[in-house]
């Protein structure tokens, strides 16, 4: 079991053919197993192996933003054990844009399955220091890429029903996407039993209570409260902590901060993070959902 490097977030990998590799990830992030993993390829050829079929308006995507953070799901092969996919006839497949990941998969000679590295519900890894700092010795090795240059998971678009659906947002803008093969249903919110990661209404989320708004709310007296926001406040004097994502309000890079921006708030000791929501456009979408999942209780 190996922590490695994406250009989204740092992955958890073991070899994907291999149910007692792939337990080991379960019990080491405390996972319930309804909870489906992405398998990470080297390429478009890998990716058709593991599969029954490639519509072709997800060959479209694959040929168009792969390597990159976009996850397929499409109806699995039986080379896929059902662990992996949480017992769902789909599997959930991406090539990474990280030459450490993709050289990890070609030296391996094996699809690994690796979900976010780091304790089950709780904000993402971006750096190895976050992966060391969460889960410590439980990892076999940890490989060092430097920061993660997205910062966000991949977007998840499925096709198991014929038509694109989008089920996370995520790195890859939804408009880049329809660009490309035109409109794209949006899932409802999953229950209990999701059909990729990322979907649990809970998710992402710091130890410190975090409430995602719209506008500036009012403050309790006393309390020592976080601001995460894409600009700087006009006042800061009402918090104990700030964190700005972007000086200038770009989207990209407050993705990209995103992660590490909530684990320093975190760190603070406060009784309260307030979140103020982005535009909802472009990597908007991801950083909202994000946001909208680490504060729901």
């Amino acid at each position: 079991m190996v922590a490695f490097p994406t250009e989204t977030v740092y992955g958890l990998g073991a070899d994907a053919t291999n149910p007692l590799a792939v337990a080991r990830i379960f019990e080491v992030k405390n996972r319930p197993q309804f909870d489906p993993l992405i398998v990470h390829v080297a390429d478009l050829r890998q990716a058709e192996i593991l599969v029954l079929k490639f519509p072709d308006l997800a060959f479209k995507l694959a040929d168009r933003f792969w390597p990159g953070p976009l996850t397929l799901v499409l109806p699995k092969a039986k080379s896929i054990p059902d662990i992996v996919t949480s017992a769902l006839p789909s599997v959930a497949i991406r090539v990474p844009n990280h030459p450490m990941a993709l050289a990890l998969i070609q030296e391996s000679g094996r699809p690994i399955a690796a979900p976010s590295a780091n304790p089950f519900g709780q904000v993402s890894p971006t750096t190895s220091h976050h992966v060391r700092k969460s889960l410590g010795d439980k990892v076999d090795f940890i490989l060092d890429g430097g920061p993660c240059q997205v910062g966000v998971e991949s977007t998840v678009i499925s096709f198991t029903d014929g038509h694109p659906v989008l089920l996370r947002p995520g790195g890859l803008s939804l408009e880049e996407i329809e660009k490309v093969i035109g409109p794209v249903e949006i899932a409802s919110p999953a229950a209990s039993a999701p059909q990729s990661p990322g979907q649990l209404e809970r998710h992402y989320a710091p130890r410190t209570p975090l409430r995602l708004v719209t506008q500036w709310p009012s403050l309790t007296p006393g309390q020592k409260v976080g601001l995460l926001t894409l600009l700087p406040p006009m006042d800061f004097s009402p918090f104990t902590a700030v964190e700005i994502l972007s000086q200038s309000g770009d989207l990209r890079e407050a993705a990209a901060n995103l992660f590490a921006a909530m684990r320093r708030l975190d760190e603070q000791g406060l009784d309260l993070i307030i979140a103020l929501a982005v535009p909802p456009e472009g990597l908007g979408r991801a950083i909202n959902d994000r946001l909208t999942r680490a504060g729901h209780f």
